[in-house]
């Protein structure tokens, strides 16, 4: 089978020479033969295991020490952080059974066999090292030890107060599902569980974080998703070694291809719909505990000017709206460039009319075209910065409200002409059409440099700053993907969801680019004919 990764070209590169310290403990704990380190094994004397843990935990009030006897003469305790499980777990399903007279007849039984019997705890683990005890401690479990026992049990009681599953602010929607995404891995793992329930779902996980330890969970589907990609990701993020990871946006400065672009390379939601859609495309999912924040990779920039709600509508108005996006996405970023260029080099391009109108309104201005877009696009910004970062029942009216009156006294001292505010606010509209935030911030950062050639060059500058931006993209790599496939290079049979969205009995084969080990998703002769089984 031809595989769709032979423009595979990223260099995997070497391991950190720094060893992480979770990674030098694993070493330390275990021999060549895989038998464990004498030194890290708990002792068989629970005092001098309880020592060995308060010294680690020293100054730690959260961490509890519930001592108590099982078998009436066998000593126990019970360790775990206060906040972090299920009280009423702990005292029906742990305590209580733990503690009652019928487990006197299982005396001199193994602890084991003990929780066998009597806790009806759903998952535990047997643990043999003061590592993997601390590591299970910290994670939110309760770990078991007793006396005259050289492995301790862990229990899985995990429960504290998170956020509930709400709808994303970041990409509302009219038409599709309502849930998102929160700050709780297991959570959002669900939420991508009860929409794809194929046992070919696979998740990996791993901690990142010398420090935090955070769980990081790889998503794909197996016998979709091309077997080089999830290699590649895995050991970008095995050679990872930082002190700590505390969203997302860590991870995708981290193993991105190029790290100096000002595209995204990763695409993040918070939509459940959007990466169950894009896994079965044959992409993977990144899951970080404590963001709401997925990653999606790889991606295209045509990916990025999609919106979830194009596959819940019927395929021409999604065709439409699609191309609103796209012209839209060029006013954005070219749109305050052509003015500055055409007003002061090339005014022949303007009807009669229309520049005499715009040379009466810019009579009274003491600027040329490039500073008054340069101040108007600065102020602009400054007010959409202040509008995210006041309170919300504030920001919108500070935003609204600021634009206008600041807009308004500008035209009216002479600042700035009538016509740059017009060209300024439809450029801000313009850069809400785009559907993720991480591609409609590139593009305003672009905005600027394009400015400056336009106010030096005029259009041949601004034809000059399109060319390296093309050179650019053409170059660019999402994960070795070309990031403009499937036009750059070229695939004609994935162009039916490029330009335009086709329908989706149409959309009979996957994206090549992403992966081919799969190709057929929707049976052949699925076309709508009335009077026709």
């Amino acid at each position: 089978m031809k595989k769709s990764f032979g423009s595979f070209h990223t260099k995997r590169l070497n391991k950190s020479p720094q060893i992480s310290d979770q990674t030098s403990e694993m070493k330390e704990s275990t021999k060549q033969d895989g038998e464990i380190d004498n030194s890290k094994k708990l002792s068989l004397d629970l005092n001098t295991n309880l020592a060995n843990i308060k010294q680690r935990f020293a100054k730690c009030s959260d961490l509890v020490f519930r001592e108590f006897s099982i078998f009436q003469t066998q000593k126990a305790v019970l360790i775990f952080i206060d906040g972090l499980n299920d009280s009423n777990q702990l005292e029906l399903h742990l305590l209580k059974q733990l503690m009652s007279t019928e487990n006197i007849l299982l005396r001199g039984s193994s602890l084991k066999k003990l929780l066998e019997q009597f806790v009806t705890v759903a998952q535990t683990t047997e643990v043999q090292t003061i590592e993997e005890l601390l590591e299970h401690v910290l994670s939110g479990e309760a770990v078991l030890l007793a006396d005259g026992e050289t492995s301790a049990i862990a229990l899985s009681v995990k429960k504290w107060d998170h956020r509930s599953v709400e709808e994303p602010l970041s990409e509302a929607v009219i038409r599709g599902p309502r849930d998102g995404f929160t700050e709780s891995i297991r959570t959002n793992t669900a939420l991508l569980r009860r929409r794809i329930r194929t046992e070919n779902l696979k998740m990996e996980s791993m901690k990142i974080g010398r420090v935090t330890k955070t769980d990081v969970i790889i998503a794909f589907i197996d016998g979709i998703v091309t077997d080089s990609v999830v290699t590649e990701i895995k050991s970008r993020l095995e050679r990872i070694d930082i002190d700590g990871v505390l969203e997302s946006g860590y991870i995708e400065e981290l193993i991105e291809d190029n790290p100096f672009s000002p595209f995204p390379q990763f695409q993040n939601t918070e939509r459940p719909d959007v990466v169950a859609a894009n896994l079965l495309e044959g992409k993977v999912a990144i899951f970080v505990d404590g963001t709401p924040f997925v990653l999606i990779t790889p991606i295209t920039l045509y990916g990025l000017l999609q919106a979830s709600e194009d596959y819940y509508e019927r395929a021409l108005i999604s065709t439409m709206l699609r191309w609103i996006r796209f012209i839209f996405f060029l006013i954005a970023l070219l749109l305050p460039s052509l003015y500055i260029a055409i007003t002061t080099y090339h005014q022949e391009m303007l009807p009669t009319n229309l520049l005499l109108s715009v040379a009466s309104a810019r009579e009274s201005s003491p600027f040329p075209a490039f500073v008054e877009a340069l101040i108007m696009e600065i102020t602009f910004e400054a007010l959409r910065e202040a509008g995210v970062r006041l309170p919300r029942p504030v920001g919108s009216a500070i935003s609204i409200v600021g634009a206008l009156v600041i807009g308004q006294a500008a035209v009216q001292a002479g600042i700035v002409s009538a016509p740059m505010v017009i060209v300024v606010s439809i450029t801000g509209i313009a850069s809400f059409t785009i559907p993720r935030f991480n591609l409609g911030i590139s593009v305003r950062m672009l905005r600027f440099p394009i400015m400056i050639m336009a106010g030096i060059l005029g259009l041949f500058g601004i034809v000059i700053g399109l060319l390296i931006i093309l050179i650019h993209l053409s170059k660019l790599r999402s994960l070795g993907v070309p990031y403009l496939s499937p036009m750059a290079p070229l695939t004609f049979e994935n162009l039916k969801d490029v330009l335009v969205r086709a329908p989706h009995w149409a959309l009979g084969l996957r994206p090549r680019v992403f992966g081919y080990q799969n190709p057929q998703r929707i049976a052949p002769g699925l076309r709508p004919r009335p009077g026709k089984k």
